[in-house]
């Protein structure tokens, strides 16, 4: 049995496929494919708060790839779900509208949603309920922060502060003081708290770290690589390091809101499962369906 799931982030689209396991009456999966595509809705959706006729297009062209693939996999479940780029743009729904024509359903989700689904993916027995977590996850429109203690969630709020939106000069000041001060308000009766992050750019920043997955990096190792990245020009990031064309220039936006989380929520380290929204979707679908399983 495989289920799939669709992300349709600001930066990019991803589609992973996954194959279920059941063992045991325990419930798990394995990814099979994974594809991503580089569309930049954020690009459109930030500054014009419009999804383009070129882009939106390919966003359908993409869909309709993704719907052929899932078919061709044999895939019996899936779900679909859009977040900042598609919230902020005026036509999200007759983007949503056109990929239905073309067999894809999607979801425009709200920032709350999208950070559950993302823990969904880490929760459960990952989670040491007597110690207190904050979750981050840093996409290309919004930064999504949840706080979790007693193994339940306390507090999240999602913030309109991207790469893609940063890049774009369309991050506001107002934004980042009222993130910096909700922070230290959340974290201020907790002593210790473990940070853990999602997303491509901190999955990059850890392996650049040169630590494995799981492992935590202190914020004096992530300024380090940050003020290393940043050495360096947008073209040699790409051309010396290595960095792939789309990761090249988030990267850096992305270290700062992940410094700037760390040092008002007063996390000394964070870790970076390397999970994402994909991979909380097809845990979803499993819970969804655990009777049918």
């Amino acid at each position: 049995m495989r289920y799939a799931a669709i992300d349709i982030g600001s930066n990019a689209v991803r589609l992973l496929i996954a194959d279920i396991i059941v063992k045991d009456q325990e419930i798990s999966f394995n990814k099979n494919t994974l594809l991503r595509v580089p569309l930049r809705l954020g690009d459109d959706a930030f500054i014009q708060h419009y999804i383009s006729a070129p882009k939106f297009e390919n966003m359908v062209k993409t869909m309709r790839s993704f719907r052929d693939l899932m078919d061709v996999y044999k895939v019996t479940d899936y779900m679909a779900c859009a977040t900042s780029a598609m919230r902020d743009a005026a036509n999200g729904a007759d983007v949503v509208k056109a990929c239905k024509e073309v067999g894809v359903d999607i979801e425009i989700i709200d920032g709350s949603t999208e950070a559950l689904i993302i823990y969904n993916s880490y929760l459960g027995a990952k989670l040491d309920k007597n110690r207190v977590y904050l979750f981050v996850d840093v996409g290309g429109g919004s930064t999504e922060i949840s706080l979790f203690a007693n193994g339940r969630l306390i507090d999240s709020k999602s913030f309109n502060l991207g790469t893609i939106r940063i890049l774009d000069n369309q991050d506001r000041s107002e934004t980042w003081e009222e993130m910096k001060l909700w922070l230290k308000e959340l974290t201020k009766s907790h002593k210790v708290i473990y940070g853990i992050g999602t997303g491509g750019n901190i999955n990059k920043l850890a392996r650049l770290s040169s630590e494995k997955a799981d492992q935590p990096i202190s914020y004096a190792k992530l300024k380090a690589i940050y003020l290393y990245l940043s050495s360096y020009s947008l073209k040699d990031r790409i051309n010396v390091l290595g960095l792939k064309n789309d990761r090249a220039d988030v990267i850096i936006p992305a270290a700062e809101i992940f410094l700037t989380v760390m040092k008002f929520g007063r996390l000394k380290n964070i870790v970076a499962p390397r999970v994402g929204l994909a991979d909380g979707i097809i845990q979803t679908l499993i819970d969804r369906n655990k009777e049918k399983l």
